[in-house]
């Protein structure tokens, strides 16, 4: 039945003419259809309407992007998905296991931009995802996390951030 409303969805789409040079495509996965529209440089649309890059207008680089972040955040992660929905089990797993400790949760979702992925990769010296910081210290991923866990180790690296917490 999915298959056969996303193919109707797409003869739709495909017959719709084209204005302006937008560019509609669709791609069929396992969980659905997702669609997206690229809109090239028009000279009808006004530039406040125009998608823009807010990092790549500004004086900061993503690697400052990832560095505020750490600094700020007690506890930083880069995921895939957001906190409160996860788009892979190993982001999930580190979530689950983080809001144990009732400690402030800071996230990015690194699906958004492959930018930003490939610049905590770069500032971590790690290429795989999630991507933990406490206290502007890299920890690692969801089995470090989970591992620290087990052992009692996270709860005592948390322990100042929960109490700070409670005391507010």
């Amino acid at each position: 039945m999915a298959r056969a409303l996303s193919n109707v969805l797409l003869k739709g789409i495909a017959g719709l003419p084209a204005a302006h040079s937008t560019s509609v495509y669709a791609l069929l996965s396992h969980n659905g259809l997702r669609c997206s529209t690229t809109v090239p440089n028009d000279s009808d649309t006004h530039d406040d309407f125009k998608p823009t890059n807010k990092i790549e207008n500004s004086e900061f680089s993503l690697n400052d992007v990832v560095e505020q972040d750490v600094k700020d955040n007690p506890v930083m992660i880069y995921m895939k998905g957001v906190p409160d929905f996860p788009q892979c089990g190993f982001s999930s797993l580190a979530v689950k296991v983080l809001k144990h400790y009732n400690v402030p949760l800071s996230a990015r979702n690194i699906l958004e931009n492959p930018e930003l992925k490939t610049a905590v990769k770069m500032f971590s010296h790690w290429p795989t995802f999630p991507q933990i910081f406490i206290k502007g210290e890299f920890i690692g991923g969801s089995d470090i996390i989970l591992n620290m866990h087990q052992t009692g180790e996270l709860k005592e690296k948390l322990k100042d951030i929960a109490a700070s917490q409670k005391s507010e």
